[in-house]
């Protein structure tokens, strides 16, 4: 099939692309239309055309009536539903839970273009519309919601999106290859309730599982009445998340008076091979946002990634506040240098171009393989992470591939600069042997950052490192000591710049003090600084929730509070003038932080 510059958003367009209103699947997006391989929605309806599928989308339609999505023909085979490239509520409510004023993945960044719990409301939509038609959610939103959850916004657990959207199957994880083994079933006949076989999917059943090998999580009766069974089922759905050992996973829905129903999840589905990573960013993208957005201003988040590459997906960090295990998983894949290369040479041919590379990464910037050579045979360690609390000594921590295509990127004649803006672990890079770090850190400082470094290091206290999964302080200043030395040998000034994390699990006063006298030492107060979220599918959610580490069983302390909140992002913050008079009437107010005061007073706060 000849691929559109842009997919069909409306009838006209439809009409336009010679369909005559015959296709086969309606994507609805929380999401503008923005036909990149970075948004979610782009990359999926590109996978389906380039196996023969016609599909329109159905962009942040407006969800108070059906007008929207009846002015569709009914699509063939299916429906097909994302919130977007983030949690609907998470892009409308900030930490505090207070509206945000921008959506960067709508025109213009304009606000309420689409609704809270947007995967639930559209389908209620659809099913208005078409009744039984085969629809299927997927994206972060119902990937991480996919059995019940802590839901942060209403402070309350909620039960799998399957059953509140009452969508036939669920796609977790990025989608390509279920998606497309989806769809040649419903081609060949298949009915979508006869669908229970496809990795990386989850259905309901209205009858227990039949496999033996399946892990029953809590209930949803006893996930609500006891938050012990709570944990323990987020350990085993943790521990599971592996497309090589993984298991089935059922979770019971059972109401009064109504029979039991039953959310199963299939194990996740096969990392993708590096030409099937090729072939889903070799697709023909426009690259734009549609023409329809351009007097609106275009689309905010496009300009974030539009001269970005990414080179893999996945993440062996494991970072316990950090739901991206539940999604792309812990394997990383990759894609080939060849690949890559032409992306960058195809940058250099488009009139808008300016020579800047801004970005070659993925998750974690310099993760180009997976950590150790046991894991695409036996999966990932189920009783162990990678880099913490130390790097395992099976950890392959070599970044001769990703130097050598950073290298490979350099060349190409129109390419000016190569930036590195994607997350950057510096316990990895140190985890490598010194001569070939050295080398790697010369190179870094050199040609790929533009005047700083982000990292994110995220905290300081070791109690409050260890529940977030990462790295240990004596590993920052070895990386700070390592950076300084390297920038000034080459005679250039540049700076990191270490994003720091309040709020989390685990972190008390006492923590929250000890980071401040940390960060009183550097060059510069964070100005965004991030307080924690709990976001659904996290470790730290699940912490946050129940008040217990899942894996160790012991209790752990959690700022719920809104002033310890407050008094936390004050104390990191604590050369804004503003912040030193709350801190100061805090402290004065609460007669047992004496000793603690007297060092804020003697480390911090004396300091301008």
């Amino acid at each position: 099939m000849n691929s559109l510059k842009f997919l069909p958003t409306s009838r006209h367009e439809m009409l336009a692309a010679g369909w005559d209103f015959s296709y086969d699947f309606l994507f609805v997006s929380g999401d503008a239309y923005v036909d990149h391989p970075s948004f979610a929605s782009a990359v999926i309806c590109r996978v389906l055309e380039s196996k023969g599928y016609r599909v329109a989308i159905l962009p942040q339609p407006d969800w108070k009536s059906t007008d929207a999505f009846s002015a569709f023909p009914r699509p063939k085979l299916g429906v097909l539903v994302g919130a977007g490239n983030l949690d609907s509520m998470l892009n409308k409510l900030t930490a505090n839970k207070k509206t945000r004023s921008r959506d960067a993945y709508s025109p213009g960044g304009a606000t309420g273009l689409r609704p809270p719990r947007a995967t639930i409301v559209y389908c209620q939509r659809i099913r208005q519309i078409w009744g039984n038609i085969p629809l299927i959610i997927g994206g972060v939103e119902a990937s991480l919601r996919r059995f019940a959850h802590y839901d942060y916004w209403s402070d309350s657990l909620r039960q799998s999106i399957l059953i509140d959207s009452q969508a036939d199957l669920l796609v977790y994880g990025m989608g390509e290859r279920a998606i497309s083994e989806i769809a040649g079933l419903l081609k060949s006949g298949i009915g979508v309730n006869e669908i229970r076989e496809v990795r990386g999917t989850c259905y309901v059943s209205d009858y227990p599982v039949k496999d033996p090998k399946s892990i029953e999580l809590g209930s949803w009766d006893e996930i609500v009445s006891d938050k012990a069974i709570e944990a323990r089922s987020f350990k085993t759905f943790y521990e599971e998340q592996d497309p090589i050992r993984g298991k089935t996973l059922v979770q019971k829905y059972h109401y009064q008076g109504k029979p039991a129903r039953y959310v199963v999840q299939l194990p996740p589905a096969p990392p993708l091979t590096t030409p099937e990573m090729d072939a889903v960013y070799d697709l023909p993208y426009a690259r734009k946002w549609h023409p329809a957005y351009d007097s609106l201003g275009g689309v905010p988040a496009l300009e974030e990634v539009k001269w970005s590459v990414t080179s893999h997906r996945g993440c062996f960090g494991s970072c316990a506040f950090c739901a991206l295990h539940a999604h792309q998983g812990r394997i990383v894949q990759a894609r080939s240098h060849d690949s890559i290369i032409k992306e960058a040479k195809m940058f250099v041919n488009m009139p808008e171009f300016k020579g800047i590379i801004s970005d070659v990464g993925g998750p974690t910037a310099n993760f180009r393989h997976p950590s150790c050579s046991e894991q695409l045979k036996r999966g990932t360690c189920k009783d162990r992470n990678c880099l913490h609390p130390s790097p395992c000594r099976k950890l392959d921590a070599s970044h001769s591939d990703y130097l050598e295509l950073l290298r490979e990127l350099r060349a190409i004649k129109g390419i000016k600069k190569v930036f590195i803006r994607s997350g950057f672990r510096y316990d990895y890079l140190l985890a490598e042997r010194e001569s070939s770090r050295a080398e790697f850190l010369k190179e870094l400082c050199s040609y790929h950052i533009s005047g700083q470094l982000k990292v994110a290091p995220e905290h300081v206290a070791s109690s409050v490192l260890d529940v977030m999964r990462k790295g240990n302080k004596k590993t920052l200043i070895k990386f700070m000591e390592e950076f300084a030395k390297m920038n000034a040998q080459l005679g250039k000034k540049q700076y990191l710049v270490p994003y720091f994390m309040t709020s989390h699990p685990g972190c008390g006063l006492d923590e929250a003090v000890e980071l401040a006298v940390f960060v009183s030492k550097l060059d510069f107060m964070p100005e965004q600084a991030q307080d924690f979220i709990p976001t659904p599918g996290s470790l730290s959610s699940c912490i946050y929730h129940t008040g217990v580490d899942p894996f160790t069983e012991k209790e752990v302390h959690v700022p719920r509070a809104p002033k310890e909140r407050k008094l936390q992002r004050a104390l990191l913050q604590h050369r804004d003038p503003n912040n030193r008079e709350f801190i100061k009437r805090t402290f004065k107010e609460n007669v047992n932080t004496g000793v603690l005061y007297d060092k804020m007073l003697k480390t911090v706060m004396e300091r301008r």
